[in-house]
């Protein structure tokens, strides 16, 4: 069966380049029984697709390559072009923009658009090779041949819809380097130190979390494995190993705290059984503020900068999206093209490019798509 062009993947990357192809014929091979199924669960079914905040520096990767797509397919002309096909995108949490009812209308438009392209569901794609002039691609159904094989298969978060190491084995086939990959958008597991944030379980506060240079800001959850929620997943992104910093007092003053006749778990602007938690930790009753002496005050000031190094993350099947990949510096920002290999493509998720929660990710994959779809149309 010979093709023009081979996507392999049927997620946010793949769908949006197929339906950038209009005038291409196209087959995009799919290993689940539908197409968007990371799409339909995120953001609670209603797919937190972009950021009206969007540049570079809410990524990991090399920034230069990341903003070159970024800049020719932003957060607004995405909005032009769900707006033009009758979805109106609805800002939430501050600067997320979210499908208005469900993410089923987002997927929807995305198959309609690309009605043209062949779509092959429940079929996985096994390997790649070049022979004559053309790609191969096998699956465990058939061979397909194409002048044009793009990659959007994705990264190993979420097994459980699918995903799978194929693209990373189809780039190192043709000679690519793979940058360690691992979960990321994830949890953190805890040291024997920290056990009892366990027993927090269902609390949360809100911090700022310093790993390295970076420091992400938001609620922390405690959980029964350890930490989750919006700041510990940002920071997850940044964490391969050793100490984070988490300020759980940001802004609180602690001027004035001598001569304050309040009981500590009243006080400070935490969960009572947050603060009483800690207390116990700490060794420090639960008193009022003024009976404080300076060395249980120095202690308490640790809520400000509790340092202790995780014992790691949730894993794979809490991830929300996979942080390293196929390295970008064997791939043009201008084309999506390997500079290895002529006629093969990444985009996506597949890509050592990671950003962080709020819709970061799927503009990503949207715009490496566009991207791609410039250069396999040859319009600049």
């Amino acid at each position: 069966m010979n093709n023009e062009i081979i996507i392999i993947g049927g997620g946010a990357s793949a769908l949006m380049l197929a339906s950038l192809l209009p005038h291409h014929t196209a087959t995009l091979i799919e290993a689940n029984t539908k197409v968007g199924a990371k799409i339909l669960v995120s953001g609670g079914g209603k797919c937190n697709i972009t950021n009206e905040v969007m540049d570079s520096s809410f990524y990991a990767g090399d920034r230069e390559f990341i903003q070159k797509s970024l800049k020719k397919f932003s957060q607004k002309s995405l909005l032009r072009w769900t707006e033009q096909r009758g979805l109106y995108p609805v800002m939430r949490k501050g600067t997320q923009y979210f499908c208005p009812s469900s993410a089923k209308e987002f997927v929807d438009i995305l198959i309609q658009e690309s009605k043209k392209q062949t779509i092959l569901l429940n079929e996985k794609v096994l390997c790649v090779r070049y022979e004559k002039d053309h790609f191969i691609v096998k699956t465990d159904k058939r061979e397909l041949r194409a002048k044009a094989v793009v990659v959007a298969s994705g990264g190993l978060s979420y097994p459980v819809l699918g995903a799978s190491s194929v693209g990373y084995e189809i780039a190192t086939t043709f000679g690519h380097t793979i940058i360690k990959t691992a979960p990321a958008l994830v949890g953190f597991t805890v040291q024997k130190e920290q056990f009892f944030f366990k027993e927090l379980s269902g609390a949360s506060a809100e911090v700022e979390i310093t790993v390295g240079e970076h420091k992400c800001k938001g609620s922390l959850l405690f959980a029964h494995k350890g930490i989750s929620g919006p700041a510990v997943l940002d920071a997850s992104l940044y964490w391969e190993k050793g100490s984070i910093t988490i300020n759980f007092l940001p802004g609180f003053s602690w001027k004035g705290i001598i001569s304050s006749k309040k009981q500590l778990s009243s006080l400070l602007p935490l969960p009572k059984r947050v603060t009483k938690a800690f207390l116990l930790q700490f060794g420090i009753e639960d008193k009022t503020a003024s009976t404080l002496c300076k060395e249980e005050i120095e202690t308490l000031k640790m809520l400000s900068a509790y340092t202790f190094s995780p014992a790691g993350t949730f894993g794979y099947t809490k991830a929300e999206v996979t942080k390293g990949g196929i390295s970008t510096d064997e791939v043009d920002p201008d084309t999506m093209m390997s500079r290895k290999k002529e006629g093969l493509y990444f985009i996506g998720e597949v890509l050592d490019v990671t950003g962080r929660l709020g819709g970061y990710n799927f503009q990503w994959a949207f715009s490496s798509a566009y991207t791609c779809a410039r250069a396999l149309t040859g319009k600049k």
